[in-house]
Parts: structure tokens; C-alpha cells; sequence
């Protein structure tokens, strides 16, 4: 990390690393009552399927609880990337949650591959990658689970899991009102009312949001704005105690995003234009964009669960059942040009069943989570092009006209069941085991078909879904296929008490992630095989100097293999595009990990965070079978990420103000599989600072916040398309963004 390059980082470390070096008198000389509003948070979470103190927990995990997400504005979840070491997590192309832990992830957004880091709702597995970019509404807290959590969570969690926990209904009546204003356009209100419907017996709980942003960039084609915000969401839950020892808690949840324009990424290399028969230039600013297919963005989800939970002595049983719908329609702009060189629409409906079975016991040296789990999910998939300026490069500066019109339809139902176990042993006051097994059963069926409808006078994804199979279109295509797979993935974890305060632990597990169908081939079934990855990882968990200071450690190696790629190519026989999804090879991926909270005085606290990320690609199969792992780098692992931040408190005759300014960084980073040099980000830091007034009754709170204060230009996901239509197009992140914030709580 060069950090002579970003003087407002070094010089931010500089003061944090002076403070922690100063004497902890101060610390220790402080009046009990004022350590206790600035001490380290004790944070409870529920990583291992029970409430434990995070301190206690032998696995490299990461808690945000609801005061520290609104202290640093995290609104949804891509602002949590900076906050948890070694995460990448933003939003792709297509609404999607783009999550990678210790370089582990999923890059597509098309439904025919899963995530491979789980996404969970109130503990239930959201199934696609769209829907699962959540905003952060009305939470009690988010847990980031770093490595595999096979032995404990739904499926898919190869990488690790990100866990949101919504905030539960109260006894008491209580609610906050949350405005929020800001530049683009910005504004939001936020809701939130609880209490007893039913004194000691029913309980209830509804929060609203509403968020509305103009968009970032501008559309020099209609002069519109590009990627714009209008979302609206909703959670009601209800806790009902049946009995002393029997409870149902219900969760329904709903969000509706229908903003003006999709996103649009910027083109960083020029294109050929077929109306003008010449190259059009790159712009200079990625902020504006010459664009005519972007006018189409709508993001549906609805959910519902039901926990039943019966204590009987140190026995807990629950069941978890969940259903969960979502429906998506886009319009992309892939050429990035005011030509229809290669416009992509995606109209996908999915709904999903789960149930879990669990039972928990918990007695003195020994604690048990088991359980049965079965999912299930219909997916409904229509997509395509419209791109009745598509060309193919002949070579030598000439270019064929190509047109382009075409759709495909893919129906996939994807099951799963699992039964699995994690028995915490504590074999001595010091010393403690972990055993844990999953056993994996997966099937995917798969119906795909296609059609081409240029020529036929039909030139619009609407038109074409209106007469898809209806013999309008040509050269149909088709297949069905289906494919089962089983899968077992043990874990093993030894935990070591040097004394209340300090534990050292070391694991090894195994994780998993189902294969599929490319579902972006009509024509034939190319199958992919399942990804396993082990992980070997070694940490420890501290608080020092009268708990004032906390440090956490881990470091890990993984041997991942058949891990599962998507890649862009060109038929060398018939010069048409193709869209591969294959198992690629192997990787040997090893890093460490910091994080560090301490309470410097009455006044002032630290909090730093940092992530390292080695290794590579061991084999890698390229075109043609080439093997080229060493021209290859890791998607979304940075060698270097971290974060810094201060925040100041002090305390008024009518109140408490506290300032906070923080500073991340993040190291080169390769954005796409092709390991393109012109889309990848280089090294660089964000700052950010807020300043907060809170009442003496803590019943008015108001805040000013500004994000990327020194309005960094920097790419975040990219498209390497220069083997058709021969583009590439980066993703960028928002510009500087300041706004005001004003909450009431009764």
C-alpha cells in the first residue's frame, strides 16, 4: 500500500497511530459512566445459529449493530465493502449483489448460476443475486461471515455468508422517523413503529422506506439522467408467545425499485459505429454517456417467514419456513453508443420455498446445531438482444453488418436438501473442539429455447415476448437437460482460552457450491460442475487494556478448485458471439486479517480494519484449451484493503456531538476474468466524514454526511466485451455525495 499517494490517509494513520502510541492513562483515568458510552460495543451475534458474544466465537466474522450502521451511513449493503476486511461488495450490471469474501464470489448476474456468497434475510436464503442488494431498513444488525459456513447456513456458502437481522418487535411502544436530503436529487424517509399489540402475549413491529435519487450520470443521447433511484420498501413482522415456552414469530417483507433508467456503464474503448462507418472516440468523463437502450429498470421482491420455536429444557426446536418471490425487467445498453449495436434485455421471475429444521441444545461443555433443510426454486428467464447494428470485425479495419434480434426462454427448477450438524465441545476450561458435518443433495432441471426475429418486422423485447413460440420467429433452438449432484463438507475447528479475554483458535472446512447449465446457449446443454473449496485458517480474539481495545486476527489459505467462470469468446469458424460458463482450473488463494477498536479517552476512538489477499490462479483454461494461468489475475481480490477512521465525541449542556472521519483504501484491483489492464482499478482511497448532534433525551438526532469528499473517479465492475462487438465498459462508483439527516425517536 503506498500511502505517500493519498496524503490524507497518511496523514490520518499518522494521527491514529500517535493517539494509540500516547499514554492509556487516559483511558483508565476516565469516569466509569463516560467509559461506558464510549467503550468497545459488546456485540452479540448469532453466527453460530445461538446469541454468543462475538468475542467468543471461533470464526472470522464481522458485526455491525443498528447505532453503528447508522453512524456510518451504511444504507444498503454495498456501503459495507470498506467495513469488513477482504469483502468486495457493490452492485453489477443488472441489480445484482456482486459479493466476493477472500477473493471468493460470483461475477454473472444471470440466473443460472448461484451466488457463491449466501445472502440471508431474518435466516433465510435469498436464492438470486437480484433482490439480494439490500437496503439497509430498520435493522437490528448484519453479520459478515468470512470463509465456508456449510455446517450452519442454508447453501451456497462457499465464500462466507452476509447475514441481515431486522430489527424484532418491542414491548414498549416505540418508533423513529428518519428524513434523509441530499445532492442528485437525493431524499428519503424511513419508519419505523413497535410495541405490544397484546400485552405479554403479541407482539408487532412495521417499518417503510422510501428512497429517490436522480442519477449519477448524464444521458447525452435524450438529455436525461442514467441510473437513477426510486425504491420503496416494507417489513411488518408480528411475535406471537403462544406459551412459556412456545413462540411464532412472523416476518412478510416486500420493495419495489422502479427508477427511470438502468445503469449504464462507461465505454473505455472506442467502438465501430455501422451509421457513421468510422470508430466513435471514448469520452472523457464516465459520468456522462450517449446511450439509447436504458429505459427500462423495475426490481420486484416479496417474502414471507414463519419461526416456531418450543424450549424444553436445554433443548430448542425451530422450524423456518419462507417463501420468497421477485420479478426483474431491464433494458442494457451494452455498446455504450448512441447506435443498436448490442442492446441485452433480461425479464426474469423466481420464487422460492425453503424449510429448516433445527434442533439446538445447549448444556454446560457441549453445545449442538442440527438440522434438515430443503429448498426449492422455480426460475422463469427471458432475455436476449435487440441489436440491429451489430457487426462482425472481418479484420483489417472492415466490418460486416450483422443484425441481431433475437430471445431466448429458460425454465430452471433447482432443488436442494442438506442435514447437517456443528457440536461445540468444551473439552476444559481452556480448550474446545468443533465438529461439523453437511450432506448436500442438489438437482437442477433445465428447459431452454430460442428464436430469431430479425427480418421479421418484430424489434422490440416486448414484442418479441408477446410472440415468442408462436411461429413468428426462425431458426429454433432447444434443449432439456437435468443433473444431479451430492456433496459432503466436514469442518473441524480447535479453540483455546489463554484467559477470559484472549482465545486463539484454528479450523479447517470444507465449502460447496452446486454446478448448472450455461443459460445463455439455446442451441445445447454445456453443463458446469460444482466449485469445492478448502480452507485452512488460524485467528485469535482479544480485548486489552481493561477492554478498551479490541483486536482480532485471522489469516487463511484456500485450495480452490472447479471453480466455475464466465468468459466472452469469438466461433473462429463462424465469427459469432459466444457466452462460455466453464470450470476453469484451480486457485490457491491465502491472506490475513485485522480488525482493531480502541476507546483512546473519554473523547476519542479508533477503529481500523485491514485485509491482504494473495496467491492465484494455479490452472486456468482459456481459449482453445490454452492454458494461461499465469496471464491471469483473481477477480475482485485486491492485494490491499483497509479502512481508518476517528471519531470525536463530545459532550454539550443541551447534548453530545460526535464527529467521525474516516479513510479506506483499496489496492489494484482486476474487474473482470479477462484480466483486462484497461479495466482494472488502480489503487485508491476514499474519504468520508460526518458530523452528528444528539439531544440530551436522545429523542432528536441530526447529521451531515459526506461520502468521497474528494470526488474519486473509480470503476467498480466492467464488461470485457473486445471479442464482440469489440468494447470494453467500466462501472463506476458514486461521485461525492454530502446530504442531511434528521431522526426523531418516541
Amino acid at each position: 500500500m503506498n500511502l505517500n499517494t493519498f496524503p490524507y490517509t497518511r496523514s490520518l494513520l499518522a494521527a491514529s497511530v500517535a493517539m494509540l502510541l500516547a499514554p492509556q492513562t487516559l483511558a483508565l483515568q476516565e469516569p466509569a459512566s463516560k467509559r461506558a458510552e464510549q467503550g468497545i460495543e459488546v456485540i452479540q451475534v448469532s453466527a453460530t445459529r445461538r446469541s454468543e458474544n462475538l468475542q467468543d466465537v471461533a470464526i472470522a466474522v464481522t458485526a455491525l449493530s443498528a447505532n453503528e450502521l447508522e453512524k456510518m451511513q451504511v444504507l444498503d449493503l454495498g456501503d459495507l465493502e470498506s467495513h469488513v476486511p477482504n469483502l468486495s461488495l457493490h452492485v453489477g450490471d443488472a441489480s445484482n449483489a456482486v459479493i466476493y469474501i477472500r477473493g471468493v464470489g460470483q461475477i454473472d448476474s444471470i440466473s443460472f448460476n448461484d451466488p457463491g456468497v449466501g445472502v440471508y434475510l431474518d435466516d433465510v436464503y435469498m436464492g438470486r443475486v437480484q433482490g439480494s442488494f439490500l437496503d439497509v431498513v430498520d435493522p437490528q444488525q448484519i453479520e459478515v461471515l468470512r470463509g465456508p459456513q456449510g455446517t450452519l447456513y442454508g447453501r451456497n456458502t462457499i465464500g462466507g455468508a452476509v447475514k441481515f437481522t431486522s430489527a424484532k418487535p418491542s414491548e414498549i411502544t416505540e418508533g423513529y422517523l428518519d428524513l434523509n436530503a441530499g445532492n442528485y436529487g437525493q431524499f428519503g424517509v424511513k419508519s419505523s413503529i413497535s410495541g405490544a399489540l397484546v400485552d405479554n402475549k403479541l407482539l408487532g413491529r412495521f417499518a417503510i422506506a422510501s428512497s429517490k435519487r436522480d442519477g449519477y450520470a448524464d444521458n447525452q443521447w435524450d438529455g436525461g439522467d442514467d441510473y437513477d433511484k426510486d425504491t420503496l420498501a416494507w417489513r411488518g413482522s408480528l411475535l406471537y408467545h403462544i406459551s412459556d415456552d412456545l413462540s411464532a414469530y412472523l416476518v412478510v417483507d416486500g420493495s419495489d425499485g422502479s427508477p427511470s433508467h438502468s445503469r449504464t456503464p462507461h465505454r473505455e474503448t472506442p467502438i465501430y459505429s455501422i451509421k457513421e462507418g468510422r470508430l466513435l472516440p471514448v469520452g472523457d468523463d464516465p459520468f456522462k454517456v450517449i446511450v439509447n437502450y436504458n429505459d427500462l429498470e423495475s426490481l420486484e421482491t416479496r417474502g414471507a417467514a414463519l419461526t416456531l420455536e418450543y424450549q424444553q429444557g436445554d433443548s430448542t426446536f425451530k422450524s423456518i419456513s419462507a417463501y420468497r418471490q421477485m420479478d426483474y425487467r431491464t433494458h442494457l445498453d451494452l455498446d455504450g453508443s448512441p447506435d443498436s449495436s448490442f442492446g441485452i434485455y433480461n425479464f426474469e421471475d423466481q420464487d422460492q420455498i425453503s424449510q429448516e429444521l433445527q434442533w439446538l441444545y445447549h448444556a454446560d461443555g457441549l453445545s449442538l446445531v442440527s438440522g434438515l433443510y430443503y429448498f426449492k426454486e422455480d426460475d422463469s428467464t427471458f432475455g436476449g438482444a435487440v441489436a440491429p447494428d451489430f457487426f462482425v470485425p472481418l479484420g483489417d479495419g472492415n466490418y460486416l453488418p450483422f443484425p441481431v434480434i433475437n430471445a431466448g426462454l429458460r425454465d430452471q427448477k433447482n432443488t436442494s436438501s442438506a442435514i447437517y450438524a456443528n457440536l461445540n465441545w468444551e473439552l476444559s476450561e481452556q480448550l474446545g473442539l468443533t465438529l461439523g458435518a453437511r450432506y448436500t443433495k442438489e438437482k437442477k432441471q433445465v428447459t431452454s429455447r430460442g428464436e430469431e426475429f430479425a427480418g421479421t418486422g418484430i424489434d422490440s423485447a416486448e414484442g418479441m415476448e408477446a410472440a415468442f413460440g408462436k411461429g413468428v420467429g426462425y431458426s429454433p433452438t432447444g434443449f432439456t437437460a437435468e443433473q444431479d449432484w451430492s456433496n459432503f463438507s466436514p469442518k473441524l475447528t480447535v479453540d483455546y482460552k489463554l484467559s477470559g479475554d484472549h482465545m486463539l483458535y484454528a479450523s479447517a472446512s470444507r465449502g460447496f457450491k452446486s454446478g448448472g447449465f450455461n443459460g445463455r446457449l439455446t442451441s445445447f446443454a454445456q453443463p458446469f460442475d460444482p466449485e469445492t473449496l478448502w480452507s485452512y485458517e488460524i485467528g485469535s480474539k482479544s480485548l486489552l487494556n481493561n477492554n478498551n481495545i479490541r483486536l482480532n486476527l485471522a489469516a487463511f489459505y484456500n485450495d480452490y478448485k472447479n471453480f466455475q467462470l464466465s468468459r466472452f469468446s469469438i466461433d473462429p469458424d463462424s465469427g459469432a458471439f459466444l457466452s462460455l460458463f466453464e470450470n476453469a482450473g484451480k486457485a490457491t488463494i491465502y491472506g490475513a486479517e485485522l480488525e482493531f477498536s480502541a476507546v483512546l479517552s473519554d473523547a476519542l476512538t479508533l477503529n481500523i480494519n485491514a485485509g491482504y489477499l494473495g496467491g492465484g490462479y494455479d490452472e486456468l483454461v482459456g481459449d482453445f484449451g490454452a492454458e494461461i494461468s499465469d496471464q491471469r489475475e483473481l477477480v475482485n481480490a485486491p492485494k490491499w484493503n483497509g479502512r481508518v477512521a476517528l471519531d470525536y465525541w463530545l459532550d454539550l449542556d443541551s447534548g453530545s456531538l460526535t464527529m467521525s472521519l474516516s479513510s479506506s483504501y483499496r489496492s489494484k484491483t482486476y474487474l473482470t476474468v479477462s484480466s483486462s489492464e484497461v479495466l482494472a482499478q488502480p489503487g485508491y482511497a476514499l474519504l468520508d466524514m460526518s458530523v452528528t448532534y444528539l439531544t440530551d433525551d436522545e429523542q432528536w438526532q441530526l447529521s451531515l454526511y459526506g461520502n468521497n469528499l474528494t470526488d474519486k473517479r473509480y470503476r467498480q465492475h466492467g464488461f470485457d466485451l473486445s471479442a464482440s462487438p469489440g468494447v470494453q465498459l467500466g462501472y463506476y462508483g458514486a461521485p461525492r455525495t454530502f446530504g442531511i439527516n434528521l431522526k426523531y425517536r418516541f
